[in-house]
């Protein structure tokens, strides 16, 4: 199960996220656009789907990750098709928009409310595991997809995207993938049942969404999301186009952006693995913050020169090793597991708003100057402010969690009834 989910994040982490920069080079060339409309297309997607995170989050919590990833794979294949007919600006920002909705159904919400709910004693590690998939997308797809790019354009690209998303997740969704520790007949303690019984509750501690909506932790913490992916995110859709910039030809800057994704493979493990093992993952992502900040630094003062990028991909690599680890992690520890996707979701509205501008803006930047550097210069900001946020939100305590029964069906689907005494 957890494979299959390593397998899915990969796959569609590389088809979205980490290849946005490849299609901003064709797309100016062949439309004519700025290179602020194409950023845009990727920032109004990204504001449609945060939009739709909350609902994402209750569906998971109501019908359970299997369902929904399973579904968000077919309307995303369909989605990639509509892409690929793209002839008018109007066009990219609404199929992009469509796409980040039916995404974010197979991505982060679903997979880690799944890995959360199976492992308990050892959930960063297995958190970090499940990162390594994001990771991968970066290091084993971006090539891929540049190499489908050069040979049959970008729209054979989306049309690849279609048929490789329904043709492995799917049968992924189908054949691994399940809600639950005990729709394999196995309670939370490892102890199976009797063949033929009833899976029994599952006993969970945890706020609701909108229990958890009331605590100034939550929008401290989800602000520090939003600033920390602002960085992250804005860097990531613009690499390949920096490296160009500052001299670099199209395959060195695709390798040095599967270089920087695929470090994660080893670094996700070992901030995984460390997690389990430290009380606060507050202290931690204060420590990603500080390096990403550094790295941000040495571009600028470097100029993107070959010792500068090296020591560049060294800080990048420490501190991107929990970005997509940190949001998961403070989530479970701070509100509980009953309505953790619900929770996740909340904070996907707030912490994706960071994601969406932040391409707009360095995009806007490079229109106006031909240059990257002020857009180093705001990532770097954004990181240190991050910092300071996540500093306030480990001085905070955290709410007392309730108990909750989750029922759980047989085919999966399970939701939490109520909460008992505290």
């Amino acid at each position: 199960m957890l494979a299959a989910s390593v397998v899915s994040v990969a796959l569609v982490a590389g088809t979205s996220f980490w290849s946005f920069g490849l299609y901003i080079d064709p797309l100016e060339r062949e439309f004519g656009w700025s290179r602020w409309a194409v950023s845009g297309g990727f920032s109004i997607a990204l504001l449609v789907g945060s939009a739709a995170s909350p609902l994402i989050g209750r569906g998971v919590d109501r019908y359970g990750p299997r369902r929904v990833i399973l579904l968000g794979a077919v309307l995303t294949a369909g989605s990639f098709l509509l892409l690929a007919t793209t002839t008018e600006l109007w066009q990219w920002f609404v199929y992009q928009s469509i796409t980040a909705v039916f995404r974010n159904m197979m991505f982060f919400i679903p997979f880690q409310t799944l890995v959360s709910r199976w492992f308990d004693r050892r959930r960063g590690l297995a958190v970090g595991i499940l990162g390594t998939g994001f990771s991968m997308g970066g290091f084993v797809v971006v090539p891929i997809l540049q190499a489908v790019i050069n040979a049959v354009q970008w729209e054979g690209s989306f049309v690849f995207s279609a048929i490789v998303t329904v043709a492995v997740i799917a049968p992924l969704s189908l054949l691994l993938i399940r809600d639950h520790p005990s729709d394999m007949g196995v309670e939370v303690d490892g102890d199976a049942q009797p063949e033929g019984a009833p899976p029994k509750p599952a006993v969970l501690t945890g706020l609701t969404d909108r229990q958890a909506l009331r605590t100034p932790l939550f929008w401290v913490i989800a602000l520090a999301l939003m600033v920390f992916f602002f960085g992250m995110f804005g860097w990531t859709a613009h690499a390949v186009p920096y490296y160009e910039s500052v001299g670099y030809s199209k395959w060195w800057a695709a390798q040095l952006l599967a270089i920087a994704a695929g470090s994660g493979i080893i670094t996700r493990l070992v901030f995984g693995y460390v997690a389990d093992r430290i009380p606060r993952i507050e202290v931690a992502a204060m420590a990603l913050c500080a390096c990403l900040t550094l790295s941000m630094l040495v571009l600028l003062v470097t100029g993107g020169s070959v010792v500068g990028v090296v020591i560049f991909l060294g800080f990048w690599f420490v501190g991107s090793s929990g970005g997509p680890m940190i949001e998961p992690l403070l989530t479970s520890r701070t509100f509980g597991m009953a309505y953790f996707a619900s929770i996740l979701g909340a904070l996907g509205l707030v912490s994706q708003s960071g994601q969406i501008v932040s391409p707009i803006i360095a995009g806007a930047i490079f229109d106006a100057t031909g240059e990257y550097d002020w857009a180093l210069v705001m990532f770097a900001c954004s990181m240190g402010l991050s910092l300071l946020l996540y500093w306030l939100a480990w001085k905070l305590p955290r709410p007392e969690l309730p108990v909750v029964s989750v029922v759980t069906s047989a085919d999966g689907g399970g939701q939490a009834r109520r909460s008992a005494e505290a």
